[in-house]
């Protein structure tokens, strides 16, 4: 057995993992810092494949900029001066799948009138949301009855189900508004009405706009999602995790799988089945950012909820990327892609139109597109083999986007467990969480599982957890 010591241990290289260690480098460049991944590489659920001219990215494919923390970690690392910005009539044009054809979701208050996803009565029904009473801060609600209360059945079906399945793989209702959508649940406690703080919040926005000298307009207009520009590199996410992994490249240890936590009068020992045998590392403060499900084979000599954590769901879902060398239709769309509601019955998810939302995703003239299929809505599809799957996309695009034309390059990404699910239940598991970082000084619990699933707000949360390492080691521990 190799047995080591170090000041911090940081469990998992995902975005959280490496994340949290570039931080500490800056917040406490004293303290020495380990990470340990699982994986024979760093980087987690984000990755990117390049066959020729087409890029596909399996996992994530954006950064979404309203995070002060990720903008931090993007000028730290130089990152800034990289970033590719979404075309901007691809970031302002969605589309939303309803009686077989593709209607783009509004996304303003003028725009919501004109549109034909929606009907008049949904539109009229819209209106009483002003006065829909908040729930009480202690209620226990699913996303589907929220937004059944304040919204009605067709904002249900047609604007919130397809969102959910495009950012959770998930359903409304099982994921619990509380954990799930925290900024929506607090637009009700904080205004007593979406569109009364959408407004507040777009005011705010201009406000801030005018202090900086930018522009007042565009930052003042009332969003029917989540505010932020939609980033990327022209080489793909993986050009994140590559540049976070490279300062800490002696100081990852990859294949190493944990097996044990345990508490001493020093701080933690940590048990690894390591590529070279069992590694035994000491550590004065521990930062775990695996997944939810690997606490289920992982001892500990104190209490945790490995149980409730081993039953976050985390359903599979399959990215099928299909590569033209010529547009298969008689111009590319204009859009940044589509999803599917449930209710339409379809064996796809959605799909995105890489090759209109982001440069250099295909050769001159071509197009590239990745469709998702299963999550919570079908997982069975997914366990359909390559050509039937293959065979599937292609006829729900051909259904829905008129493309007859076989594509030139096609790759898939199955996800055997894709995306955690903030069911009802998670807040008080969190709160066990927390009740045992209390008990434990030193050691942290983060992950994609809690306090949010996107690349910014891992990146947040790992900011958050540098911040209380370096605050528990003053100075380092040796």
């Amino acid at each position: 057995m190799t047995r080591t010591t170090t000041d911090v241990a940081i469990v998992g290289a995902g975005i959280w993992g490496l994340a949290a260690h570039h931080f500490l480098r800056r917040l406490a460049p004293h303290l020495k810092v380990q990470l340990y991944e699982a994986a024979a590489v760093a980087g987690g659920a984000i990755s990117t494949i390049r066959r020729g001219d087409f890029l596909f990215e399996p996992g994530p494919n954006s950064l979404l900029d309203n995070s002060p923390e990720l903008r931090r970690l993007l000028d730290e690392t130089g990152l800034a001066a990289q970033i590719v910005e979404a075309r901007a009539e691809a970031a302002r044009s969605r589309f939303i799948v309803r009686g077989g054809r593709l209607r783009k979701l509004p996304t303003s208050p003028p725009a919501m009138i004109r549109s034909d996803l929606f009907s008049l009565s949904a539109k009229l029904h819209l209106a009483r949301e002003l006065f829909v009473r908040r729930a009480p801060a202690d209620a226990e609600e699913t996303l589907e009855q929220f937004v059944l209360r304040r919204l009605g059945r067709e904002f249900l079906d047609y604007a919130v189900d397809p969102f959910v399945s495009g950012t959770f793989a998930g359903v409304p209702a099982e994921l619990c508004v509380r954990s799930a959508f925290r900024r929506l649940w607090n637009l009700e406690q904080n205004h007593g009405s979406l569109i009364r703080g959408a407004i507040k919040m777009a005011r705010e926005r201009k406000k801030t706009a005018a202090a900086a000298g930018a522009d007042e307009k565009a930052a003042g207009a009332v969003q029917a999602g989540p505010s932020g520009k939609m980033l990327t590199f022209a080489d793909g996410l993986q050009t994140l995790t590559r540049t976070l992994s490279a300062p800490a490249a002696d100081r990852l240890t990859t294949g190493a799988q944990l097996q044990s936590v345990s508490r001493n009068d020093s701080g933690f020992v940590l048990g690894f089945d390591g590529a070279s045998g069992a590694l035994e590392v000491g550590a004065a403060s521990v930062l775990l950012t695996m997944p939810s499900h690997a606490y289920a084979n992982v001892r500990f000599n104190f209490d945790i909820p490995g149980a409730a954590l081993r039953d976050i769901p985390y359903p599979p879902v399959t990215a099928v990327f299909f590569g033209y060398r010529q547009y298969p239709l008689g111009a590319p769309p204009e859009g940044f892609g589509f999803l599917v509601p449930r209710v339409e019955q379809r064996r796809i998810l959605g799909t995105l139109w890489n090759s209109s939302a982001y440069p250099g995703r295909a050769p001159a003239g071509g197009a590239a597109f990745t469709t998702y299929i299963g999550g919570r809505r079908q997982p069975e599809i997914t366990t359909w083999d390559d050509e039937r799957l293959i065979a599937a996309v292609q006829d729900e695009l051909r259904e829905l986007m008129g493309i007859e034309t076989a594509p030139d390059e096609i790759i898939l990404r199955r996800w055997e467990r894709a995306i955690p699910q903030y069911v009802m239940g998670h807040p008080q598991v969190m709160s066990a969480i927390d009740a045992v970082e209390q008990a434990q000084p030193g050691l942290l619990v983060g992950g994609n599982f809690r306090g949010g699933i996107s690349v910014g707000d891992c990146v947040s949360r790992a900011f958050e957890a540098a911040q209380k390492i370096a605050a528990h080691l003053p100075v380092a521990a040796g």
